[in-house]
């Protein structure tokens, strides 16, 4: 079974995942175009963020941001490496969906980027009902490219 709980940031665990996702945007984004946050940008009081674990070992982190038009933007979501397919992005997900139903949000929105490396996220969003669209919030300028896209989920 896979525990979600809200989550303070404050455990080695949950930094050093933080830490490889950062990492790891980096490294599969084309120059400039990484928006994934570190700990202090994800500890902004518009953002909850979840972990998921099993027994002690923590699966997978994700992150909500509340957005001004009554919507809501999926951040920073990362499994660990040795909990690839086994259900928590997939939990993560579940429970970020549900949670802004629970709010009122009235859509669901994210940026992700391009490639072999965003593969499997983009699946898992197809599977949740996320359809590509236009820009929103902080990316009104940036819109879909070569690299970036923005996927939408009406509540």
């Amino acid at each position: 079974m896979i525990d979600i709980r809200e989550d303070n940031l404050s455990g080695e665990a949950v930094r050093a995942l933080i830490a490889l996702h950062l990492a790891g945007m980096q490294a599969d984004s084309t120059p400039g175009d990484s928006f994934a946050l570190d700990r202090s940008g994800l500890e902004s009081p518009d953002i909850t963020v979840w972990s998921a674990w099993r027994g002690g070992a923590l699966m997978g982190i994700a992150a909500l941001k509340a957005l001004a038009d009554g919507g809501g933007e999926i951040k920073s979501m990362r499994t660990d490496p040795a909990h690839l397919r086994q259900g928590a992005a997939a939990a993560l997900l579940d429970h970020i969906i549900a949670e802004a139903r629970r709010r009122g949000y009235r859509r669901l929105s994210l940026e992700t980027g391009r490639g072999a490396a965003f593969e499997a996220a983009l699946t898992l969003y197809a599977k949740r009902g996320f359809t590509p669209g236009e820009s929103f919030a902080d990316y009104p300028d940036y819109g879909p490219g070569d690299f970036n896209q923005f996927l939408h989920l009406d509540l």
